[in-house]
C-alpha cells in the first residue's frame, strides 16, 4: 500500500494514487452495502408493522431514510476529500464517523475483497492526515503540538527511563529520541513517550494539545486516532528493521515536515 509522502518543501502531498483508489472503492462499496442493509431492515418488517398500526412503517421509513441519507452524505464527503485532498464541511465530525464507525466496517468490507486489515488502516491514516492538515491550512494552526512517541523508539539496551521524562535521554544517538529531542527545542513543541495506550490517554488528558503527531503500529495508530476523537492525530507508522516492538524506527525527515508546515502556518496567521 503506498503512503503519502512529505514534500521537501514540508507540506504534506496528496495521497498517491493507489491509496486513494483504494479508500475511495472501500468507501463506495461500504456505503452501498449499508444502504442495502438499511432497505432490507425497512422491508422485512413492513408488513408485520403495517397490519398493527398504519404508521409503524411510514415512522421505520422515515428513521431508515435519514440514516441512509446519513450515510449517503458522510461517504460522498470521504471520497471527496480523499480525491481533492481539501477540507469539506463537517470534516471535524466527519473524522470522528468515519474512524469510530465506518472503520471497522472498512476493514470488515476489505478482507472481502482481498485486502489485509494493514492495507485498509494504511489508507485510512493516510486519508486522516489530510483531512488533519486541510482543517489546519483554513482554520486556525495548533499553538500547542505534541509529539507522542512510542517506548519502542527507544534502544532495548539503554538503561535510562524515558516514559515519564523525556530529558533524561543521554543523547547518545543510538535511538531516535536524540532526533526528536533536537526537533522539540527547534520547534518549541512537547514530547512524550509511552508505553502504552493507556498511559498515552493519560499523557494527552494532562497536557491538552491542541495537535497531536503520534507515531506507532498499525494498530496502535489506529486505535490511538479513534479514542482522542476529535482531537486531531496526524500519524506516522512506525518502522521495524527488527521486528514489533523493539528498537523500532521513525522517520525524523517526515516528522519535522509536518513540523514545518504548521509553523509555516502559524507565521502566516499570527
Amino acid at each position: 500500500m503506498a503512503l503519502e509522502k512529505d514534500s521537501p518543501a514540508g507540506r504534506s502531498a496528496p495521497v498517491r494514487q493507489p491509496a486513494k483508489m483504494t479508500l475511495v472503492g472501500l468507501w463506495g462499496l461500504t456505503g452501498v452495502l449499508i444502504l442495502l442493509a438499511l432497505f432490507l431492515c425497512y422491508m422485512i418488517p413492513y408488513y408485520g408493522f403495517s397490519h398493527l398500526h398504519s404508521q409503524f412503517s411510514w415512522i421505520l421509513g422515515t428513521f431508515l431514510g435519514s440514516l441512509g441519507l446519513l450515510t449517503l452524505t458522510a461517504v460522498s464527503l470521504l471520497v471527496a476529500v480523499t480525491l481533492l485532498g481539501h477540507d469539506v464541511p463537517f470534516s471535524r465530525n466527519l473524522r470522528s464517523f468515519s474512524a469510530r464507525f465506518l472503520l471497522p466496517v472498512l476493514v470488515v468490507v476489505g478482507r472481502a475483497v482481498g485486502l489485509r486489515r494493514e492495507d485498509v488502516q494504511h489508507a485510512f491514516v493516510a486519508v486522516n492526515n489530510e483531512i488533519v492538515m486541510a482543517q489546519c491550512r483554513h482554520g486556525r494552526p495548533p499553538e500547542k503540538i505534541l509529539l507522542l512517541m512510542p517506548h519502542c523508539l527507544q534502544n532495548a539496551d539503554c538503561s535510562v527511563k524515558v516514559t515519564h521524562r523525556v530529558q533524561n535521554c543521554k543523547r547518545c544517538g543510538k535511538c531516535p529520541i536524540k532526533d526528536l529531542l533536537e526537533l522539540t527545542s527547534k520547534y518549541g513543541v512537547d514530547f512524550a513517550v509511552a508505553t502504552g495506550g493507556t498511559l498515552a490517554r493519560r499523557i494527552v488528558m494532562e497536557r491538552r494539545p491542541d495537535l497531536i503527531i503520534a507515531v506507532a503500529c498499525e494498530r496502535d495508530l489506529t486505535s490511538g486516532i479513534q479514542d482522542t476523537m476529535p482531537l486531531p492525530v496526524y500519524g506516522i507508522f512506525n518502522e521495524r528493521p527488527h521486528g514489533p516492538c523493539l528498537n523500532t524506527q521513525v522517520a525524523i525527515d517526515r516528522v519535522e515536515a509536518v513540523l514545518q508546515e504548521i509553523v509555516g502556518l502559524q507565521r502566516e496567521k499570527s
